[in-house]
């Protein structure tokens, strides 16, 4: 057993990978699908959270840190993404450099992130949206906004909005695609709209002090603060670049189209993010800001009424696009996953109609809308976060096992000054999970310890390499 928990999967490059899905993607549609995920929760509420409890206007730093941090693993990503074959993301390159047990354990963490993900996005969609409907005089009744522990029947925003998104990606990938860069125009735009106010309303006085909880302490009920807790916190901003590496299958030119994306993503982002969270902070004191929705807030509080109003249509977009994303590419995982024999063979049938995973989309679409619609999440939205951060340090490692093992192996783009930036990238993740409060850790181990009882009750017999025999 010891060896066959290791047993590593060939590297077969995106030229011999066997695919069954259609490639339509450009590098264009994988940058947008990344600016898709990331400008969303994090731009649109967790700056103004961040900043009124955990890092002032320092959460300016906060972005940084934890821009840098992603920054290392996009490397990283960029290099496997354009090497390795197959649309697992960090599944697929763990397979390939530690062993099936491991990439499993990814995998699994990866499934708990997107689910959780699009079910607490839904989640904030449908506050926006249900006060969009308030303003025009078309409110829902409050059962049918809220889960039934808090009072409420159902959140039926929350729960539409996902089978909605169910349907898009049924039809197929492209058109999702299309989609989704129509949405990330529109809160672009009301992020421009956001700045082109805020930069005539700065008043420095709100600066001071700057960094008013300082860089890191833990309270006596166990709750973070500081700058690097608030950099553990936003960096949930940053989730979904990621999700760019599982459309390698779907993309025309992945070895080439792949890094640019993720990159590209990436580093437009953070700049975003650091010009936003600087203005935000400069308009508003940043006590003000622990609302839900502290962009459209902090407008309103200016007596921007109409500015406000655009601003909560741009978050609807925006959020969507988290939505679609990261629903994208928790169905690709699912799949990958499926096709290696560690879950179901259920799971892996595509429509020939669409090219689609038709059978995989239609079950997490029903989970993640019933999760969303009678669960309240609150605090699981940390176990995003360190279900991440765990797959960045492995991606960053793999790298470098990599480069040791499989030296000849065909890198169409290359992490520079490797093995610095992999390792920088292990060290700058590893701390960021430090960060997090204790109980995250408790319930990540606590779905940790499920995924080994289906890894070793199910997927070590029916994993593919274990049919073949092959052991290391």
């Amino acid at each position: 057993m010891s060896l066959q928990i290791f047993r590593t999967k060939p590297v077969v490059s995106h030229d011999d990978q066997e695919h069954v899905l259609k490639r339509c993607l450009s590098a264009w549609d994988l940058a947008f699908l990344g600016v898709g995920a990331i400008i969303g929760t994090g731009i649109f509420v967790l700056t103004g959270i961040a900043a009124a409890t955990q890092a002032g206007p320092a959460v300016i730093l906060s972005f940084i840190i934890a821009g840098i941090a992603c920054a290392f693993a996009a490397l990283s990503y960029a290099e496997l993404s354009s090497s390795v074959g197959g649309c697992g993301s960090a599944y697929g390159y763990s397979y390939a450099a530690f062993g099936e047990l491991i990439a499993f354990i990814i995998g699994w963490d990866l499934l708990l992130e997107y689910g959780i993900s699009v079910a607490a996005v839904a989640n904030g969609w449908s506050g926006y949206f249900n006060n969009a409907l308030t303003a025009i005089g078309l409110p829902l009744p409050e059962a049918l906004t809220k889960a039934p522990k808090l009072g409420g029947i159902i959140n039926l925003p929350a729960f539409a909005i996902i089978l909605l998104l169910m349907s898009l990606l049924i039809v197929g990938v492209k058109h999702s695609a299309k989609a989704n860069n129509v949405m990330v125009v529109v809160k672009l735009i009301t992020i421009t709209i956001f700045i082109g106010v805020a930069v005539f309303n700065v008043h420095p006085a709100n600066w001071d002090p700057f960094m008013p909880f300082g860089w890191f302490q833990t309270l006596p009920d166990g709750k973070t603060t500081g700058v690097l807790a608030g950099a553990s916190l936003v960096f949930f901003s940053y989730v979904g670049f990621d999700a760019v590496s599982t459309a390698a299958e779907e993309a025309k030119n992945p070895q080439r189209d792949l890094p640019f994306g993720i990159v590209a993503s990436l580093v437009f982002c953070t700049v975003i993010y650091i010009i936003v969270a600087g203005l935000l902070t400069g308009i508003v004191h940043y006590s003000a800001l622990n609302v839900s929705s502290p962009v459209s807030h902090a407008l309103t509080l200016l007596g921007y009424n109409w500015a406000s109003a655009l601003i909560s249509t741009g978050v609807i977009a925006g959020l969507t696009t988290v939505m679609l994303v990261l629903y994208y590419g928790l169905t690709r995982i699912i799949f990958a996953m499926s096709r290696d024999g560690l879950l179901s063979s259920f799971f892996n049938k595509v429509n020939p109609n669409t090219q689609t995973p038709v059978r995989v989309i239609v079950l997490c679409g029903v989970i993640m809308a019933l999760v969303a619609g009678f669960m309240p999440l609150g605090d699981l939205a940390e176990l995003v976060n360190i279900g991440t951060l765990a797959a960045f340090v492995l991606v960053c490692l793999g790298v470098i096992v990599l480069r040791i093992t499989k030296p000849d192996m065909v890198r169409p783009f290359r992490s520079p000054f490797s093995p610095l930036f992999p390792v920088l990238g292990m060290l700058s993740c590893g701390a960021l999970m430090g960060f997090l409060p204790a109980i995250t850790w408790l319930r990540f181990l606590i779905w940790l310890v499920i995924g080994l009882i289906v890894y070793f009750g199910y997927s070590m017999q029916h994993s593919k390499l274990a049919k073949s025999g092959q052991v290391c």
